[in-house]
């Protein structure tokens, strides 16, 4: 059985203007983990939570005083 996979396409960092040559390529990895390409390409994370659901939990918390 061939695991699921993510791919993500790196390139030059935008901060990095100094460089002239940089290389495309692109990451293959095998999906072991919740991360996906997005989460693995940008650093930024997808919250896949229903928001109606969240706001329930938040609202049950109880703070102690």
């Amino acid at each position: 059985m061939i695991p699921d996979y993510n791919y993500t396409i790196r390139s030059s960092p935008t901060a990095d203007r100094e460089t002239r040559y940089f290389h495309w390529y692109v990451s293959i990895i095998p999906k072991m983990s919740k991360q996906a390409g997005f989460e693995m390409g940008t650093g930024m994370y997808i919250n896949s939570s229903i928001p109606e659901e969240s706001a329930e939990y938040l609202r049950s918390i109880v703070i102690p005083e």
